[in-house]
């Protein structure tokens, strides 16, 4: 049937474009200091009037504990065949300084073969890709479907994970597709099958009772803003690893690797300035832990005065990777800082809310059938990386699903440049990833009725 899918989804990509073009035109944007919530509501309704025309029979808008709009649906599976349920979300990041875009960021625009507008990859690229694959089998599906759409994942504020929590039948599955992750690069297929969790603290550093004059008493006088900066560089060593003391940083990928000059590319690595670290690039990003400063409060270059600072502060963001424990982490960086502080000056440590790493079980029947789905319709092997981001969700389904294996894929591949300007699909990805997804579906079913015959 893969052939047939694939002429089915082709037929259906210029619909696929216009459903895409009509959410991306929703500025559904979770924070209403920003945009109205109307806005939310309006891209809601729209997810569940989809998802009811491709035949999921029961879809319905709840209400989390957030505010927000859950889109949660259910077609019953036929007898004996398994359940997968599909998962993305319908709001988006604001679009930033809208001068930095080459075209209107909530108008689907076409340019050099690629979609380019605020969600058109994250996530609502991956919302129609679900769409295509469900219309492309049509009804009765093969297997059972669950669709859950979260209206607030990219503010973070954690309705869905409490929805999960409290409703844990609404998520019963026997496979979770996670929509919000992508190929290693376009037209290669790959699954993410780990995730770094977080670690973040604000560290406080005080020196004085108040400023002094530079010229009478800078020297001796100890400066908070240079005691701070001495502080953060001992959690980089000389080639630029991460170095908390007494967490190790010699991880190692097994994976599919991240080669250097695409890494530089993809981050937009200035002619001449190197990369930090020893190592891999995948071993740096997706398997050791890893430091960056998110912001420091000290005096700023305009308006500085002629004076020692008696205090500075900075928020340090600690990516945690799988195997190891974010609050052992958290409590080791609190220690690090607290050590490194020179000339006795007085630190605090304010500790914010950890996230647990994840790392998928990926020897199970969904998996196999999942690889399998993927070099059909990509024509080569399926791939796996890992995820430098962190996504709460999938802890909380892995502790109330259990059973469920849980795999994340997606159009999100790095020339997507999504929380960014000119954020872009490839329409390729969104095509070949929904024959997949059909494809596996069906492979699913049939290898679930093989092993109970």
């Amino acid at each position: 049937m893969s052939d047939d899918i694939r002429t089915k989804v082709a037929e259906l990509m210029p619909t696929a474009r216009n459903e895409l073009a009509a959410l991306v035109a929703v500025r559904s944007v979770a924070d209403p200091r920003q945009f109205p919530p109307e806005e939310c509501r309006r891209a809601a309704e729209w997810v569940r009037d989809a998802f009811l025309g491709a035949g999921v029979g029961s879809v319905d808008l709840l209400e989390t504990s957030d505010g927000s709009l859950a889109v949660v649906g259910h077609e019953p599976a036929p007898p004996g065949a398994p359940t997968v349920l599909l998962y993305c979300h319908y709001d988006v990041q604001p679009p930033g300084d809208e001068t930095l875009w080459h075209s209107e960021p909530f108008t689907l625009t076409e340019r050099d073969g690629r979609w380019y507008g605020r969600g058109a990859a994250d996530c609502k690229g991956n919302l129609v890709m679900h769409l295509l694959a469900l219309r492309a089998l049509g009804t009765p599906f093969p297997v059972g479907i669950r669709i859950v759409a979260e209206g607030s994942e990219e503010m973070g504020t954690g309705g869905l994970e409490n929805l999960v929590e409290a409703r844990p039948e609404l998520f019963d599955a026997d496979m979770i597709l996670i929509g919000d992750t992508g190929n290693s690069e376009a037209g290669n297929p790959t699954v993410t099958t780990t995730l770094r969790g977080i670690a973040n603290v604000v560290v406080h550093v005080e020196t004085l009772a108040g400023e002094v004059h530079s010229g009478m008493f800078g020297g001796p006088a100890p400066d908070a803003v240079a005691a701070l900066v001495q502080m953060l560089s001992t959690l980089r060593d000389r080639d630029g690893n991460t170095v908390v003391d007494g967490l190790a940083s010699d991880q190692t990928w097994t994976g599919v690797d991240y080669p250097a000059e695409r890494f530089r590319a993809d981050a937009g690595v200035l002619d001449g300035v190197g990369l930090a670290g020893t190592g891999s690039v995948a071993d740096a990003v997706w398997a050791r832990p890893a430091l960056t400063v998110l912001g420091i409060d000290c005096p700023p270059v305009v308006g500085s005065a002629a004076a020692v600072a008696p205090r500075a502060s900075a928020r340090l963001n600690l990516r945690v990777p799988p195997g190891m424990d974010p609050l052992v982490a958290q409590d080791a960086l609190v220690k690090h800082l607290e050590n490194a502080a020179p000339w006795g000056a007085r630190v605090t440590v304010e500790r914010e809310a950890v996230g647990s790493p994840f790392r998928a079980t990926t020897d199970g029947p969904g998996y196999a059938a999942l690889g399998k789905a993927m070099e059909e319709a990509f024509g080569k092997p399926m791939g796996s990386v890992g995820q430098g981001g962190s996504i709460p969700l999938c802890n909380v389904l892995a502790d109330i699903v259990p059973n469920a294996e849980i795999a994340l894929i997606g159009v999100e591949e790095p020339r997507s440049r999504i929380h960014a300007p000119d954020e872009s699909v490839d329409p390729g990805e969104i095509e070949k990833l929904a024959v997949a997804e059909a494809t596996f579906l069906q492979r699913f079913a049939a290898d679930t009725a093989r092993r109970q015959a």
